[in-house]
Formats: structure tokens, C-alpha cells, sequence
């Protein structure tokens, strides 16, 4: 997404940071106090805009990554199109590739359980009707046995025809079945790289915000005011089950991408 920006934009705040920390050496050497404090501010206001504009932009590539995140139809065997139950996110993805592998997988046991009492029969009968045909070989079949063995030779070739049949289909039922995983590793590739992205833009964030700290020398207390807040925000955030009933949520795409415009993103 936006890694590979955010890092040249850092590279240039970290260059103006360092020459602005010198300067402010050089006026607090100087004596030159009001505008020292001046440069303080300066960085300090510098500090906040760049964190602001480089979550912002994140905020901004991970909606659209998945407001634009489709899954790619198969021109053969499709499964039930998705026009009409689109999938809005990742997570819902997700439960659709977990939805589809159950099911082959229900299919795929199903047929298997149908497949396997046919081979058997047929291996069973057909080791039989083997031992029965040896006795023919050696000569120790009487003329009696033989015309018993006949019916059930023919009726055996008869069946094993028919359960030929019920084993191809099956069998060709469960390869098409497997064919479900073409779509769902379609949507677990691209669910592993919106996390690879947003991982990276993470990573990049917190490199940005320590080398800021490191800069302007300040270190943030764990157990203050403004991090117990973000505790309990944490502790309460996730879904909004009634954005209606809550003050400032937004509940649609288009509120959260109306929501980033508005703050220039």
C-alpha cells in the first residue's frame, strides 16, 4: 500500500528533525530562549502532522484495499455467484473460504462413503469368482459347479459395469469439488497480503514514532491519564453491533471514505 512513501516521507521528516534539533542547540547555546521555544513547538507540531499524515494515508490505502478487495470469478465450475451476497471485508472472507472448504469437504466425505462399499464389493467378488476360475484352470470344477458359476459370472459383469460408473462419478464429483480450492487460495493470497501491507505500514509507523521520541527526548508514560484512556478505548473497541445508538460511529463505507476526505486523506 503505502510503505514505500511513507518511508521516503520519513527519511525526509528524520532529516529535518535532526537539523532543526540542531539549531535549537545552537539558540539555547546563544541564549536565544523565545525562539528556542519557538523551534520546540516547531518540532513538536512537525512530530504530530507527519503521525497524523502517515496513519492517515495508512487509514487510507487499507480502506481502499478493501473496499476494492473482489474475488476473481472462474470462467468454469463456479460455485454460487457473489453478486448478490458481495463480501464488504476481510473477515467475512475469511468465514466464506471457512463456508466453502466445509462444504466440499461434506461433499467430498459423502461421495467417499458412497465409493468405498462399492470397491469392496467389487474386490470381494471379484477374489471369489479368482479362486473359482483357478478351480476351472486345474481342472477340479465339475460340470455341476460350473453351470452354478456361470449366472454369477454374468451377473457379476453386469454390476461391476453399473458400480464402474457409480465409482467414476464419484470419483470425478470429488475433483471437482477440489476445484473450490482455486477460489478460496485466491482469497487467502489476498487476504495474506492486505496483512502483509498493513504489517509493513505498522512496522514503518512505529519506526517513525520511536525515532521521533528519540529526537525530541520524549519517553511515554504507561501509566498515565492518556494511557489508561487508550486501555479502555481499546478494551471497548470492535464492530459496531448499533452504530445508530453510538455517538461518532460510522456504519457504512461510504461514511468512513466521506470521513477520510474530510480530513484530507
Amino acid at each position: 500500500m503505502n510503505t514505500q512513501y511513507i518511508a521516503g516521507q520519513s527519511d525526509n521528516f528524520i532529516t529535518e528533525l535532526r537539523e532543526c534539533a540542531k539549531l535549537l542547540v545552537e539558540k539555547l547555546e546563544s541564549e536565544q530562549i523565545e525562539e528556542a521555544g519557538q523551534l520546540i513547538h516547531a518540532l513538536m507540531d512537525a512530530r504530530d502532522r507527519h503521525l497524523f499524515t502517515s496513519i492517515g494515508r495508512l487509514t487510507r490505502g487499507l480502506h481502499n484495499a478493501i473496499v476494492n478487495f473482489h474475488v476473481d470469478e472462474q470462467s468454469n465450475h463456479q460455485p454460487a455467484p457473489l453478486e448478490g451476497t458481495e463480501i464488504q471485508d476481510a473477515s467475512d472472507r475469511l468465514h466464506y473460504v471457512i463456508k466453502m472448504t466445509q462444504q466440499a469437504a461434506d461433499k467430498t466425505m459423502d461421495r467417499v462413503e458412497a465409493t468405498a462399499p462399492v470397491a469392496d464389493r467389487l474386490g470381494r467378488e471379484a477374489a471369489e469368482l479368482r479362486s473359482e476360475w483357478m478351480r476351472i484352470k486345474s481342472r477340479e470344477m465339475s460340470a455341476q459347479e460350473f453351470n452354478k458359476l456361470y449366472p454369477r459370472m454374468d451377473m457379476f459383469l453386469n454390476r461391476m459395469s453399473d458400480d464402474a460408473n457409480l465409482i467414476n462419478s464419484n470419483l470425478q464429483g470429488i475433483m471437482m469439488e477440489q476445484e473450490y480450492q482455486d477460489l478460496t487460495g485466491q482469497v487467502l493470497n489476498r487476504v495474506m497480503a492486505l496483512i502483509s501491507d498493513l504489517e509493513g505500514d505498522l512496522v514503518e509507523l512505529i519506526k517513525v514514532a520511536s525515532q521521533v521520541e528519540d529526537i525530541t527526548g520524549i519517553l511515554p508514560d504507561d501509566n498515565g491519564p492518556a494511557a489508561v484512556e487508550a486501555k479502555q478505548a481499546e478494551a471497548l473497541s470492535g464492530p459496531q453491533i448499533n452504530p445508530e445508538q453510538t455517538e461518532g460511529a460510522v456504519s457504512s463505507q461510504d461514511e468512513v471514505d466521506d470521513l477520510l476526505s474530510s480530513l484530507g486523506f
